[in-house]
């Protein structure tokens, strides 16, 4: 039974790709997690990743996580910079429990909030809350 369904901002898919023992990769050990991303996130992680074993880290870390193409409507009254639209809304879309995020610049005033059911963490603290 899958208790959460996470969908992964580009900064998360970017530092699992990073390096190989990267902590954030225990994301893809859990059986209780449903991983989700958006094709837009995937994409900024690929072209910001610098070598060739990154890239392919990616693409096999991508294997294991549901990559979906549509977005929803913003809840009336968020304001994001227009490059972290598209993943709210596709969080949104994708029906997610959690969005999972290293962007506390843009998202920061976010984490803790649930927004149309989506509940926005950092990595860390949704470790922190749900995982050993």
């Amino acid at each position: 039974m899958i208790r959460h369904r996470l969908f992964l901002d580009a900064n998360v898919l970017f530092s699992a790709a990073y390096r190989p023992e990267a902590g954030i990769a225990r994301l893809w050990k859990f059986s209780r997690v449903e991983l989700m991303t958006s094709a837009y996130a995937a994409e900024e992680a690929r072209v910001n990743l610098a070598s060739e074993d990154q890239r392919n880290r990616l693409i096999g870390l991508l294997r294991k996580v549901q990559v979906i193409t549509g977005i929803s409507p913003l809840p009336h009254g968020v304001e994001l910079p227009p490059k972290d639209l598209p993943i709210l809304r596709g969080a949104i879309y994708s029906q997610a429990t959690h969005l999972l995020t290293g962007d506390r610049h843009d998202f920061g005033k976010l984490f803790g909030h649930r927004l149309a059911g989506v509940l926005i963490l950092s990595p860390a603290e949704y470790f922190d809350r749900y995982l050993p």
